[in-house]
Formats: structure tokens, C-alpha cells, sequence
């Protein structure tokens, strides 16, 4: 282990853009392994909402919200399928991903040959016909499907079967990957994080320490909390060596003492590497290794943060890009056990959040 690096972090959620010293000291010290430089910068931006609200790409579906229809649609002009979008127009993720995924002009190309992508604002009170025929407000399809952090993608093929689940925003690499999983139909024969593993050898990890944090509980992991209930909700940290976004979380989002004071207070907290051999028992008392609890949780991006309630049961969990304004956020609603009135994150984070 070794322990979290120091950075001059900003007291609140903003990074300085103009400190490029920082972003060159991190990328001096961490090997290239799996994230091209454009991953790189993809990881490491300001995640206040936006000023301005965002303006779609005009390849985008003017849909009317009949999505047999656009099915329909897509399949008769030779094409994969549908994306569903899920998104906010004050959204930095969904920012992100259409400036920095569909600024790419392979993944842009690539995606409007293979797929139809239809908006839907979480909030958004239109009706929606679904793939199933059924009627429902854009914001109760939101939250029906999960759409917890934005931008979530549902990938749809031919026959109307959901063939992947993007939930947050995931930099090039990972973008890129999923659409040749769906285009390849690689989901009938083997999860997201399988082919990942097994698709592509810049994926292969090396060894090295994880940022250590003075919160974190030490070995043995013994989690179980199925027999007897915990006082305090549970946060799993998964992680792993070398890993470009796993030092910008602990050398900047967990330097803010309004975050950290969470994890020392409120949350009991563990940190795993999620390709290790390390012996775990988990929340519902199954003794299993941290590589395979990963894999069975379908974890692929780290860090990834799974959060448990005190009897061992998934809260919800953060396994894509996530900041200052979106960790608090979900630290707020854990802490504050705002699971217990209301399971739906979104709701719970529309009426209560910041």
C-alpha cells in the first residue's frame, strides 16, 4: 500500500483548469496501461453543473417517444438497434460524453451506422411509449430503468432485448469497446466486464499498490452482515494498481474534508483490489475472493464504490466517472439513510439533493 497523496485540491467542487502542473505530475508518474491520452483527460474535470444548458448533437432522434416505432425505424435502415439516453440538459457527464466520446469522429461514425439514439430527459414529463407497448411519463421511464446517475445508455437490439446498460459516463476507451460488444453481439454469449477482460490485452493490469486512506478498515474483510446488522452503511471501494482515475479520487475528491468526513464518520469502509486473490466474506455472508466478488457484481471500471445498507444489502453503487458534486450527492442520500423512505435514488436526490 501507500499512502493518499496530498494534492492541492480547491475547497469545493471545481478544478483549476489553469493548474496544468497537476495533470503533468500525475501523468509523469502513472504508466500508460489501459487509458489512451484521450481517456486521460477524460477522467479529470469539473462536475458542478452546468451554467448553460446543453445542446444535443443534431444527429440525435427527433423522436416522438413511440420507441417500437424508432425500432422499427433503425432495423428497416439496416441498422443494430436503438440507444436510449438518458440525460439532464445542466448534466457535466453528459457534457462529457458528447464532447469528448462523440468528438471522436470513429465513435460518432460508428454509432450512427449501427444505432438510433433517442433522448429522454429524466425529468422530462412527455409520454413515452415503450418497447413494451406501455405508456409513461420520460421521468417514471427514468426511474424505472434505473437511470440513477446520467447520462445512462440502454443499448436495444433487432428484437427489442436490452443488450447493455451504460449507467454514467465512461471515457473513450470503455465507450468504444461497448458499442463493438453490442454491434458484435457479444452479449448473448458473456457479460460486459467478461469481454473486457477477455477482448482486448491493453486491459491486462499490472501489479501495483492502492492508495491507502487512514479510513479505510483494515484486514481480514470480514463484511457479513446478514446474522446481525451493522450500525453504520457499508461503502466498498474497488480498485486496483496503476489506475490513472483511482489517484484523481483519492489525490482530489477525497482530499475535501466535506467528502471525507463521510467516510470517517457516518460509513464503515473497506477497500478491495478488484484483481486480487484476497480473501473476502461479503455483506450477505458468502466467503468468495475480492477478483471474484468483482466479476460477480459485473464490476469493470474502477474505482468503483458499492455501497451496503446494515443488514448487507446493495444500496446502489458508483461504477463509472464520479466527482465532488455527484459523490456528495450519493454520501448525502447514505448516510442520511435516505434509502429507507425512498429506494429511488433519482426521486430521493430531485426532492433532497443539491
Amino acid at each position: 500500500m501507500v499512502t493518499a497523496p496530498v494534492a492541492s485540491a480547491p475547497r469545493r467542487r471545481s478544478i483549476d483548469r489553469s493548474a496544468g502542473w497537476i495533470t503533468g505530475l500525475l501523468l509523469a508518474l502513472l504508466p500508460a496501461i489501459v487509458t489512451a491520452a484521450d481517456d486521460v483527460d477524460a477522467v479529470y474535470f469539473d462536475d458542478t453543473p452546468l451554467s448553460e444548458l446543453l445542446t444535443y448533437p443534431d444527429w440525435f432522434k427527433k423522436s416522438f417517444l413511440d420507441l417500437p416505432g424508432d425500432l422499427d425505424e433503425a432495423v428497416n435502415a439496416g441498422k443494430k438497434g436503438i440507444i436510449l439516453y438518458f440525460g439532464q440538459k445542466r448534466c457535466p457527464y453528459c457534457e462529457r460524453l458528447i464532447d469528448v466520446n462523440f468528438g471522436e469522429p470513429d465513435i460518432t461514425r460508428y454509432t450512427r451506422a449501427h444505432f438510433e439514439l433517442v433522448p429522454i430527459d429524466i425529468h422530462g414529463i412527455d409520454e413515452v411509449t415503450d418497447l413494451r407497448g406501455t405508456v409513461l411519463s420520460e421521468r417514471d421511464l427514468a426511474v424505472r430503468e434505473d437511470a440513477t446517475f446520467t447520462p445512462t445508455l440502454l443499448f436495444y437490439d433487432a428484437d427489442s432485448a436490452l443488450a447493455l446498460r451504460l449507467r454514467g459516463y465512461y471515457p473513450p476507451f470503455y465507450f468504444r469497446a461497448a458499442l463493438e460488444y453490442v454491434v458484435g453481439e457479444h452479449y448473448r454469449r458473456e457479460p460486459f466486464n467478461v469481454y473486457l477482460e477477455r477482448g482486448d490485452e491493453t486491459l491486462t493490469f499490472e501489479l501495483g499498490d492502492l492508495v491507502e486512506e487512514d479510513f479505510f478498515s483494515p484486514s481480514p474483510h470480514q463484511l457479513d452482515r446478514s446474522r446481525i446488522s451493522a450500525e453504520r452503511p457499508l461503502a466498498v471501494f474497488f480498485e486496483q494498481g496503476n489506475c490513472h482515475a483511482c489517484t484523481i479520487l483519492h489525490g482530489q475528491t477525497l482530499r475535501d474534508p466535506a467528502i471525507r468526513r463521510f467516510f470517517v464518520d457516518e460509513l464503515d469502509t473497506v477497500q478491495l483490489d478488484m484483481r486480487s486473490d484476497t480473501p473476502v466474506i461479503t455483506p450477505d455472508g458468502r466467503r468468495t475472493s475480492a477478483r471474484a466478488w468483482a466479476d460477480e457484481l459485473g464490476l469493470f471500471y474502477a474505482p468503483a464504490i458499492v455501497f451496503f445498507d446494515e443488514s448487507g444489502r446493495e444500496i446502489l453503487r458508483i461504477d463509472s466517472v464520479a466527482h465532488f458534486f455527484r459523490l456528495r450527492n450519493v454520501l448525502n442520500y447514505v448516510a442520511n439513510r435516505g434509502y429507507l423512505y425512498e429506494p429511488a435514488y433519482q426521486r430521493w436526490r430531485t426532492q433532497y439533493g443539491f
